[in-house]
């Protein structure tokens, strides 16, 4: 990287020749790395939520973000004025998970009222609702890298998966220990749409072959760990049953996310560590330590080279892929940070957090004035 510029969005040269012609050359491609080391700075906060915020979302145009949180409704913001835009009203409790299809026509928000949302986000017309008869707390969605296909994550075992231009129920992902009663509350697509990745309340982890088979390829323990007093049995869910609360899960999976190169899985735990799979192995490459919470949601860099992580602890931390290092961490938010989302340039970061805010974070050399 050059010192000898101000503007942060500098690459190493490629080495290609450049064209001599009139038409304007694409700018080089930016190094995520250099650029969330060189500087982090707080663009926007999106004030407008009445209680802690979930989740956030950034359209694929750019040019929106979507929150959802406890006061149940998505809201659309403008990313260039901090205008609230819309908010969709619909659901009846929090909203956990909110996902675009690729081409940025469809909006899909999950929540704990049991239901999916399908919603036109620039006119705020809701358009499907999923559920089955006999869903729980949803809590995680994945769409496959094509778009087509949801899968959602819930205080359920199963994992359902709907078709989204129709809204039909494709198929059910269910474990080969029938015996195995632990809810599935995290899923991913992988880039490549071959695996779905899901991790359980427990902390273990499963993969699946979503096409053709939805068979489960591999059962991992991840970030469970068996000890002397634990009864796994039991969940940190008031139970209507037993008149009270049992004991919370230590493991519990609160993120998981590929590298673009679907080489690599790594999963955010309730035990504050994130930990690195290799793909499709789910061979432990490394575990990292710095959250003093749960890890609650994580997200990679385009270029595969930088992850950023966000938890109960209040902080955004930001990692070097390749060496596992903390190189930036950031205390700002003023409650549990429980959503992130990169723009789709992978230069600019939205979070979501109980403080009932939502910012809006670049990274780069500060601009010179």
């Amino acid at each position: 990287m050059s010192n000898q510029t101000t503007a942060p969005l500098t690459a190493p040269s490629t080495g290609q020749p450049s064209s001599q012609s009139g038409t304007a050359q694409p700018p080089p491609p930016v190094d995520h790395l250099e650029y969330w080391k060189a500087g982090l700075r707080e663009l926007k906060t999106f004030r407008g939520h009445s209680h802690g915020v979930w989740s956030v979302a950034y359209a694929p145009d750019g040019q929106t973000i979507v929150s959802g949180g406890v006061d149940r409704y998505v809201r659309v913001w403008d990313i260039e004025t901090g205008r609230l835009l819309r908010s969709l009203r619909g659901h009846t409790a929090d909203i956990r998970a909110l996902v675009f299809t690729p081409d940025g026509r469809t909006l899909a928000s999950g929540s704990e009222d049991r239901t999916i949302r399908l919603w036109n986000p620039k006119t705020g017309e809701p358009t499907k609702l999923l559920f089955t008869r006999y869903d729980h707390n949803v809590c995680s969605l994945s769409l496959s890298p094509d778009g087509l296909m949801l899968a959602r994550g819930s205080h359920n075992k199963d994992i359902k998966i709907w078709e989204v231009t129709t809204g039909t129920d494709l198929m059910t992902l269910l474990g080969k220990d029938q015996y195995d009663h632990h809810w599935s509350v995290c899923v991913a697509f992988s880039p490549d749409g071959v695996h779905l990745a899901s991790g359980s309340d427990i902390g273990k982890i499963r993969i699946w072959e979503v096409l053709p088979s939805g068979e489960e390829k591999i059962l991992h323990n991840g970030h469970w760990e068996e000890s002397a007093e634990d009864s796994t049995e039991t969940r940190g869910f008031f139970i209507e049953d037993d008149g009270g609360f049992q004991k919370p899960m230590e493991y519990w999976i609160g993120a998981m996310v590929f590298t673009p190169d679907a080489k690599m899985l790594i999963t955010g735990s309730r035990d504050n560590t994130i930990r690195f799979f290799e793909m499709p192995t789910m061979n432990e490459l490394r575990v990292v330590r710095g959250h003093n919470g749960w890890v609650r949601s994580l997200v990679v860099s385009p270029d595969g080279k930088v992850l950023i992580s966000a938890g109960d602890d209040n902080t955004i931390r930001f990692w070097d892929i390749a060496t596992g290092r903390n190189f930036r961490t950031d205390k700002t938010h003023g409650g549990a940070v429980r959503g992130i989302a990169l723009s789709p340039d992978g230069l600019r970061l939205a979070s979501a957090s109980w403080d009932r805010t939502v910012k809006l974070w670049e990274g780069g050399v500060e601009p010179a004035e």
